[in-house]
C-alpha cells in the first residue's frame, strides 16, 4: 500500500484524504520512506521527516475539522532555492554553507497556509545557473529515466533538477521550482514531469535567492497537468513584499482544464525550425499540431522574427543581473568566510568568492561585470535590454492573431552526463525553444507528450499571453489526453 500512496497525483490524493481512505500521516510516512529509497538519485540535499510529520498531524486536524484547502495534507519537495525558516537555504552553493534563514520565501508560505506537507530541500544547479544540474556543490542529480537497454546515467536537466527527479522519481507528490531562462519546462521535458512557469509576478519573489531578478519566476513540477494547476493556485498571488509582485486575482486555474479549445488559434513559429534540430523532435512537433486540430484549434503560421538573438541577448541580461545580485556575498554577514593568515578585509572578500562560488557561476559573474563595465555598457547591456524588448513585441503582435503559442521544449532528450559540461555553448543551446518566452515575461509549459527513439521523454511547450495561463492550462490538457503519456521511469535507484 505505501508504494501505491507514493504513485498517486495530488488531485486523487486531495479527494481521497477528504473521503478519510487514508491520513495525510500515512502518505506523508510513504513519501518519507520513498526520499530514503531514492538517494541514489541524490535529489534531496537536506531532509526534514519530523517537519513532514508535524505538518501531516496539523494537516489531518484541518481534514477532521472540514476546513480542507487545495494542498492540504499533500507531501511536496522544496528547491533549495526558497527560504524556508530554520531549514538549510543555500542555492546549492558553497558560499551559503550553513545559511538558515529566520524567514519564510511567500511562495513556499502559501503552500503550509494551504496545508502542504515539506518533505525536504532539493538539489539544484548552484544559483540556478544550468541547463543540467551537473553545477551543484552537493554533486549531480540523475534523472530517474535510463535509456533503453542501457545502464548509463543521464542528466534531469537544469536547473530544477531535484525537483523533477524528485517528482518522475515517486518521492514528492509535487516540487516548487523555478524559471529563469527554462529552468522549469526544459527539466520538465527531460522527466517526463509537467512544468509550469507563470507569467512574471504571478508568484511572489520574496524569499527566492536571486540570479537574474527581471527573469526569476517560482512554478511548479508535478506529474500530470491537473496537478500544476492546482499547486500553482496555491503558490501564486500578490505579495506586498515583492515589488515585482502584481495585484490581480488568482483564477482558478483547475477549472479552466475544460478539454475543448474548439475554435482557438495557436501558433506555430516558423523560427523554431532549427537547422540540425533531430528528426524525433521535428516529428513530436507535427504530431502536436495535429492534436490541435483533431481537438477544433486552428492552426496558424507566425513568425517572431528575433527569436535568433534571444540566447545572445539573455546571457548578456541574466549575468549582468547576476553579477549584480552575487555582489552581496562577500563573507561578512553569512555563509562561508575564508580568510588566509596574515590577510586583510581585500584577502577575505577573494578567497570567500574565489572558493565559495563554483566554476559556471563565476564565469556568469565575469561575463555580467564585462558587460555592465564602462566602455561597454552601452555596447552590450544597453543594447541587450532594446532587443529584448523587440522579442516581447514579436510576442505581442503573435498574440493579436493567436491564442497560443506551440513548440518544441528542448532541441533533444536528455543527455549523458558530462556530455556538454565542458561545453558552455553547447548546453546554454539547451534554452534555445524556453528563453524568448523568458526574456517576455510570458507564462509557458512543458506537457510530456512522447518518447525519442531510445525510450527517454520528450515534451511539447505551450505559450500563452501575460495572465492567461488558464489558456496554456487548457491546451496542455488537451496535448496530454491526446499524448496519453503513461510510460514511466524502470525504479532502478530503488
Amino acid at each position: 500500500m505505501m508504494t501505491d500512496l507514493t504513485k498517486l497525483k495530488i488531485a486523487d490524493a486531495r479527494d481521497l484524504l477528504k473521503k478519510g481512505e487514508f491520513t495525510s500521516r500515512e502518505l506523508t510516512e510513504a513519501h518519507i520512506a520513498a526520499v530514503e529509497a531514492s538517494g541514489t538519485l541524490n535529489a534531496y540535499i537536506e531532509k526534514t521527516p519530523d517537519i513532514a510529520l508535524a505538518q501531516a498531524d496539523a494537516a489531518d486536524a484541518v481534514i477532521r475539522a472540514g476546513g480542507s484547502k487545495s494542498m492540504t495534507g499533500i507531501p511536496v519537495g522544496i528547491k533549495d532555492l526558497f527560504a524556508t525558516k530554520g531549514v538549510h537555504t543555500q542555492a546549492c552553493s558553497h558560499i551559503l554553507d550553513g545559511f538558515k534563514p529566520e524567514y519564510e520565501s511567500s511562495v513556499t508560505q502559501n503552500l503550509w497556509d494551504d496545508g502542504a506537507v515539506m518533505l525536504g530541500k532539493l538539489n539544484m544547479d548552484e544559483f540556478a545557473m544550468g541547463s543540467s544540474n551537473e553545477t551543484s556543490y552537493y554533486g549531480a542529480v540523475k534523472n530517474p529515466w535510463r535509456a533503453e537497454g542501457s545502464n548509463n546515467n543521464y542528466v534531469p536537466g537544469g536547473s530544477s533538477g531535484g525537483s523533477v527527479a524528485s517528482v518522475a522519481g515517486y518521492a514528492a507528490m509535487g516540487a516548487t521550482a523555478s524559471d529563469t531562462g527554462g529552468s522549469i519546462r526544459q527539466p520538465a521535458a527531460f522527466t517526463g514531469t509537467f512544468g509550469m512557469k507563470p507569467t512574471y509576478g504571478r508568484c511572489s519573489r520574496y524569499g527566492m535567492v536571486a540570479f537574474a531578478s527581471s527573469l526569476d519566476q517560482a512554478g511548479p513540477i508535478t506529474r500530470d497537468v491537473r496537478d500544476g494547476a492546482i499547486m500553482l493556485g496555491s503558490m501564486a498571488g500578490y505579495d506586498v513584499k515583492d515589488s515585482t509582485s502584481v495585484d490581480i486575482p488568482v483564477p482558478n486555474f483547475e477549472a479552466a482544464l475544460t478539454g475543448d479549445i474548439r475554435g482557438m488559434k495557436i501558433g506555430i513559429p516558423q523560427e523554431y525550425h532549427l537547422a540540425g534540430m533531430p528528426g524525433e523532435i521535428e516529428a513530436l512537433w507535427h504530431k502536436g499540431i495535429e492534436w490541435m486540430k483533431a481537438a477544433g484549434a486552428e492552426v496558424v503560421d507566425i513568425n517572431l522574427p528575433h527569436t535568433r538573438y534571444a540566447l545572445p541577448t539573455y546571457y548578456i541580461v541574466a549575468p549582468a543581473e547576476a553579477s549584480s545580485n552575487l555582489a552581496r556575498y562577500d563573507g561578512v554577514k553569512y555563509g562561508l568566510r575564508n580568510v588566509p593568515d596574515g590577510g586583510n578585509l581585500d584577502d577575505m572578500y577573494y578567497t570567500t568568492r574565489g572558493e565559495g562560488f563554483g566554476e559556471e557561476v563565476k564565469r556568469r559573474i565575469m561575463i555580467g561585470t564585462y558587460v555592465l563595465s564602462a566602455g561597454y555598457y552601452d555596447a552590450y547591456y544597453l543594447k541587450a535590454q532594446k532587443v529584448r524588448r523587440l522579442i516581447a513585441d514579436d510576442f505581442k503582435r503573435a498574440f493579436e492573431k493567436v491564442d497560443a503559442i506551440l513548440t518544441p521544449t528542448a532541441p533533444s532528450a536528455a543527455f549523458a552526463f558530462g556530455e556538454k559540461s565542458n561545453d558552455p555553448l553547447a548546453m546554454y543551446l539547451n534554452d534555445v525553444f524556453t528563453v524568448p518566452a523568458s526574456l517576455a515575461g510570458l507564462p509557458g509549459s512543458s506537457v510530456p507528450a512522447g518518447l525519442s527513439e531510445n525510450g527517454l521523454p520528450l515534451g511539447l511547450q505551450v505559450l500563452g499571453k501575460a495572465w492567461d495561463e488558464e489558456t496554456v492550462f487548457r491546451v496542455s490538457g488537451v496535448i496530454e489526453e491526446a499524448a496519453a503519456f503513461s510510460a514511466q521511469p524502470e525504479m532502478w535507484w530503488r
